[in-house]
């Protein structure tokens, strides 16, 4: 029974002694590559940390000479996207059956739906830059090539 008792001791010192041997080498080992580097700089980091990209809003710069546009150069820019063909339900240019029940409802309620939009349509028909004078110009021009 001391034999066994003897050899327990043994093994567990074998053990103890073998642990400490490899935490010894393993863990400077370990520790390789990370830290400070002796020649990285500042820069390096910051330019490693950078996002990889960047969104900027800004809004587009419309040149004018000062005079309100009038209703087809509006409808040209804006409007003729959807209404010259008829994208996201909207009636197109022209078409007499599409805009007579817009037409009876009158102009006021054209001018209501036009500045708060309408189904797809958004505010102002996206042009958010739009006077009111400007938007009244181009729901008259649309108005006039119903009629």
């Amino acid at each position: 029974m001391a034999n066994k008792q003897h050899s327990s001791s043994m093994i567990l010192t074998i053990t103890v002694v073998v642990a400490i041997v490899l935490m010894i080498i393993i863990w400077p080992l370990s520790m390789l590559g990370k830290g400070p580097s002796a020649t990285g700089s500042g820069d390096e980091v910051e330019l490693r940390i950078l996002p990889v990209a960047r969104i900027e809003m800004k809004k587009a710069v419309v040149v004018s000479d000062g005079k309100p546009r009038d209703g087809a150069t509006i409808y040209n820019a804006s409007c003729a996207a959807c209404h010259a063909s008829g994208a996201a339900g909207a009636p197109k240019t022209g078409d007499k059956a599409a805009w007579a029940p817009r037409i009876a409802a009158g102009t006021a309620t054209l001018l209501k739906n036009a500045t708060n939009g309408k189904g797809a349509m958004p505010p102002r028909g996206g042009a958010s830059d739009l006077s009111d004078e400007e938007l009244k110009a181009a729901v008259n021009y649309l108005v006039g090539k119903a009629k």
